[in-house]
């Protein structure tokens, strides 16, 4: 019997057909892990080495390889990180994202890698703020050198759930911030010198609602000084008015003259 009647004898028998659709599932799905996308670069080194550097990249390519320990990412266009970008590459240690136009990441972009990602690299983008739970469970040490940042408290509540690379953490400053004289400074050495940006929200939060309870007392004192002298003002003219009035006696003594001479 030849190789291919004895193939095709195997998969007709039941048993061996299943054994055959299981290896060939095995094997689609292998080809699924290891897959590339056409416009990186992959090699294998215990785990898929994914270069897509200076790609003109706009987003995080899809189908990335499951099995991903790093992946480089720096030198696009990329703008934005969406929710769960990484979520199915659980292996990946090391995400470097640096030198992009990123301006924003939202919560939970990080999901699926929290406990195995070790660096994360987010310098020189566009980042100013960013939301308060965009790192909470990661434990990675993270880049954020040269960006943007604007120094209240959202940032200050944002720094306290991270580790910042020691190397690059004196160059995470304030490129604006809720008090002038903080521009310039590093982040950490301002925090590190007992200031508490939360405070001058809570500051300048209430400055508005002062001037808006000043601005209503105002009117009410307004108000009750108009309608208390307005209302002085007809009285006033009540009793001028009854004043003109004749009196009762002198009624009563024209009507008496009136009476006697009749």
């Amino acid at each position: 019997m030849g190789a291919s009647q004895r193939c095709r004898s195997c998969i007709q028998h039941p048993s061996c057909g299943s054994y055959f659709l299981a290896g060939t599932l095995l094997l689609l799905s292998f080809v699924a892990v290891k897959a590339c996308p056409k416009i990186c670069h992959c090699s294998d080194r215990n785990g898929m080495v994914v270069q897509c550097t200076s790609r003109n990249l706009e987003n995080i390519p899809a189908n990335l390889p499951k099995d991903t320990v790093v992946l480089l990412l720096s030198s696009n266009r990329i703008r934005h990180i969406p929710k769960e970008a990484f979520a199915d590459l659980q292996r990946l240690r090391e995400l470097d994202l640096s030198h992009n136009l990123l301006e924003s990441v939202e919560v939970g972009s990080f999901q699926g890698v929290f406990d195995s990602l070790q660096t994360l690299d987010l310098s020189n983008n566009q980042l100013s703020v960013l939301p308060k739970d965009t790192f909470t469970k990661l434990h990675a040490r993270i880049r954020l050198s040269n960006n943007p940042w604007h120094c209240e408290c959202s940032l200050q509540e944002v720094l306290r759930e991270l580790r910042l690379d020691p190397e690059t953490v004196n160059e995470v400053s304030c490129h604006t911030s809720v008090r002038e004289e903080y521009v310039g400074q590093p982040v950490i050495q301002v925090l590190d010198s007992g200031i508490n940006f939360c405070n001058f929200h809570h500051k300048t939060t209430d400055m508005p609602m002062f001037v808006a309870m000043f601005c209503w007392f105002f009117m009410v004192t307004a108000y009750i000084v108009y309608y208390i002298r307005h209302n002085q003002e007809d009285a006033r003219r009540h009793m001028e008015y009854l004043k003109s009035l004749p009196s009762t006696s002198h009624i009563s003594k024209d009507y008496d003259t009136a009476s006697s001479v009749f």
